[in-house]
C-alpha cells in the first residue's frame, strides 16, 4: 500500500447515501438532467474512498448540506428505523430496526416516502410492492439477508436495479422487464444471503 492511499480515508453507506441525497434533490429541482444523475449515482456508489465523493457535487449548491446530512445520519446509526406499517406481528431489533421472517411470508406495500427496509429471512420471505414509493430520482435501499430463503420485490417501470448483495451459492433474479433506465427512481439490493436470493419482477403484488 502507497503511502498516499493509506491516508485516504475508506467511504461507508453513510458518505454514499448522503451524497445520493443531494444528487436527488439536484435532480429534482432542475439542477441535472435524468443522464447526469444516473451516471452521478454509478460513480457515488461505485465509490470507495471519501475523497471521491464532493468532486461528484461540486458544481451544486445542494452539496453545503453534505457535512450536515453525514453528521445527522451518524447520530441516528443505532437507532431504530421504520419497518413497514402493516408489519406490526415483525419483530424488530430495537438497535437496527431488523424485521425477521422465519419459516414465515408476509405480504405488503411499501408506505410512500420509505426509502429503507431490512430484513433477515430464513426459510422464508416476504413479498414487497414498490410501486407507492418509487418515482423520478427516489433511491429505495432494500437490505435483504437471507439463510435458505428469499423475497420477492414487485417495481414500477423505469426503477433501475443496483445488486449489491453477497452471497454464497445464491443469487437475485432480477426480471428483464424489471430492469429499467432509473427514470422512475434506483432500487438498490443489499445484504448477504446463503443458498437464498431475491426476485424482482416488474407489476403489482399479486392481492
Amino acid at each position: 500500500m502507497s503511502e498516499q492511499s493509506a491516508r485516504r480515508v475508506r467511504a461507508g453507506h453513510i458518505e454514499r447515501e448522503a451524497a445520493l441525497d443531494i444528487l436527488q434533490q439536484a435532480f429534482v429541482r432542475g439542477r441535472i438532467t435524468p443522464d447526469e444523475l444516473s451516471v452521478r449515482q454509478d460513480r457515488t456508489l461505485a465509490a470507495r474512498y471519501r475523497d471521491e465523493l464532493p468532486p461528484l457535487m461540486a458544481d451544486l449548491p445542494e452539496a453545503r448540506d453534505y457535512p450536515a446530512r453525514i453528521a445527522l445520519a451518524t447520530r441516528r446509526t443505532w437507532k431504530p428505523q421504520r419497518s413497514p406499517a402493516v408489519r406490526s406481528d415483525a419483530v424488530v431489533d430495537s438497535r437496527a430496526g431488523m424485521s425477521f421472517s422465519i419459516m414465515s411470508s408476509r405480504s405488503y406495500d411499501l408506505s410512500p416516502g420509505q426509502t429503507l427496509v431490512r430484513n433477515f429471512a430464513w426459510w422464508g420471505g416476504d413479498i414487497m410492492d414498490l410501486r407507492d414509493v418509487m418515482g423520478p430520482g427516489v433511491i429505495v435501499v432494500l437490505e435483504l439477508h437471507a439463510f435458505m430463503g428469499g423475497h420477492t420485490i414487485h417495481v414500477p417501470e423505469g426503477v433501475r436495479v443496483l445488486d449489491e448483495t453477497r452471497g454464497i451459492l445464491s443469487g437475485n433474479d432480477i426480471e428483464r422487464g424489471a430492469q429499467g433506465d432509473g427514470s422512475n427512481g434506483t432500487l438498490v439490493l443489499r445484504g448477504n444471503q446463503f443458498w437464498g436470493g431475491s426476485a424482482v419482477k416488474l407489476g403489482e403484488r399479486p392481492r
